[in-house]
């Protein structure tokens, strides 16, 4: 009985009280700690009650019960996010990737082309549960979207004039795959950085082939420059003749429509008084046609010769000066 009493360890009085108090303080902290989360700025936060989804929440300080019976996944859902397409870009690191690049045209040419995708996250359930790889998904959906709508074009297009066109094919397909699939994800934008021909000789010869035809536009453009200067200035010309010659037929006609009401207008007079009318229009034609000639004009009435001494009042009144008609008496030789 001596040698239990001894082996028996004696355990200070309220230990397994203190045990027990240290305890409960644990898990306070630990709940505690667990029960609050923080979103930032450019992300937001699905919470799981239960292992089911049940809400998000936006930035800011947010409370949830403790796990197992909530938890939190924070997805950067306000950040726009990119994928590279053909090559992988790391800082300002650019690293090829020909298998993703080299793709076949419709007219069974080969081109590279490179592309970067713009996107984001606009629905969390769906980026979560609806795809099991959501950024491989859209990886694969792009190259798929590129490698479709290049291969029902032709190189030559391709590689020249049609990039914008195909740019807009890609986004249109990418669109439709988001909205089939509800992946939860929104395409911005989508830019080609290259496409051409693959790396040689052919890269050359198109060079050349795209040289020539840039060449050829910029003749293009000179002459529609050419020919928009001329013309106008043509048409204008045009215009300024032509209202010219219909300025010149109005006067032309509103001469003659007075000259008609002119005549009228004598001839009205001359039906009232032939005689008078027909000696003022001699009159009038002779001074036209001898404008310089001096014209003395006598009474022949009565019974007596008259003489009228002309040359003598010529060199009295000078070149310029016209007798109107004064009459002297005598005789005429």
């Amino acid at each position: 009985m001596e040698s239990k009493k001894k082996n028996q360890v004696d355990l200070p009085p309220g230990l397994f009280k203190k045990i027990a108090i240290g305890v409960v303080i644990l898990l306070v902290v630990i709940i505690g700690y667990s029960s609050f989360y923080t979103v930032q700025e450019q992300e937001r936060a699905a919470i799981l009650t239960f292992g089911k989804y049940t809400g998000e929440t936006t930035a800011g300080l947010h409370f949830k019960w403790p796990y197992p019976i909530q938890q939190v996944i924070v997805v950067p859902a306000e950040l726009t996010q990119r994928i590279y397409i053909g090559y992988r870009q790391d800082g300002n690191k650019i690293t090829p990737v020909e298998e993703e690049a080299m793709m076949i045209t419709g007219d069974e040419n080969i081109v590279s082309a490179d592309a970067v995708v713009q996107w984001k996250i606009s629905n969390i359930h769906e980026y979560l549960y609806n795809i099991d790889n959501p950024e491989q998904f859209l990886r694969n959906a792009s190259s798929s979207s590129i490698r479709s709508v290049i291969g029902s074009e032709k190189l030559d297009y391709a590689i020249t004039d049609g990039k914008t066109e195909i740019q807009d094919k890609v986004r249109e397909r990418l669109l439709e795959l988001q909205g089939k699939y509800h992946t939860g994800m929104q395409i911005i934008d989508i830019k080609f950085q290259d496409i051409e021909p693959p790396s040689g000789q052919v890269e050359e010869a198109f060079r050349e082939v795209t040289n020539a035809r840039e060449e050829k536009n910029t003749k293009i453009n000179n002459a529609a420059k050419y020919e928009n200067d001329k013309i106008p200035k043509a048409r204008g010309e045009a215009q300024a003749l032509l209202e010219n010659a219909e300025g010149k037929k109005k006067s032309r006609i509103l001469n003659a429509e007075g000259d008609v009401a002119q005549f009228n207008a004598i001839f009205t007079e001359y039906k009232k008084n032939p005689g008078v009318t027909q000696s003022r229009l001699i009159i009038e034609t002779l001074e036209k046609i001898l404008p310089k000639a001096k014209i003395f004009i006598s009474d022949s009435s009565g019974d007596t010769v008259k003489y009228l001494p002309i040359n003598e009042l010529l060199r009295n009144s000078g070149a310029s000066a016209t007798p109107s008609g004064s009459a002297a008496g005598g005789t005429t030789p």
